[in-house]
């Protein structure tokens, strides 16, 4: 995966941690795992990708990242339904910053949500995974992209 495919989903994070209340988010650098066990934490929004690129790009954070989150953009309802929510717009608003990069072929899927540790991540074994750290607050999240062109 290039360099600029992988500064179109940092940008993505950059974008969407713009519209809450604090704006101080620090993405780390990018590194490849192996696909073997899906780095996650509490809550996971998958997207899935098709046409030019196939495969998967997720955003996956602590409970305590999503139940900030959700205070600093307003919304005082910190329920489990809710964090499932918010962390699924994430993935998708993500996702979707690299639709208007890469164009119309390339076709993201309705988030699936997932609390807990994610076992539904079905990651192509021969291809190894990005890992993109992102830190907000004093919270650790992640984009993990693992795409093939």
């Amino acid at each position: 995966m290039s360099e600029e495919t992988l500064q179109v989903f940092i940008n993505g994070v950059l974008n969407y941690f713009q519209h809450t209340s604090d704006k101080d988010v620090k993405v780390g650098s990018p590194y490849l795992i192996e696909n073997t066990k899906p780095a996650s934490f509490d809550f996971t929004g998958i997207i899935g990708v098709s046409g030019p690129y196939r495969g998967t790009v997720y955003f996956t954070a602590p409970k305590a990242l999503m139940t900030h989150l959700l205070l600093s953009i307003g919304e005082d309802d910190i329920s489990v339904d809710h964090i499932l929510d918010l962390v699924g717009e994430v993935a998708n608003t993500i996702s979707g910053n690299a639709r208007s990069e890469f164009g119309q072929e390339f076709m993201i899927s309705v988030p699936v949500v997932i609390e807990g540790s994610p076992n539904h991540i079905h990651l192509p074994k021969e291809l190894r995974s990005y890992v993109i750290p992102v830190y907000w607050k004093a919270y650790s999240a992640a984009v993990v992209i693992c795409l093939e062109h």
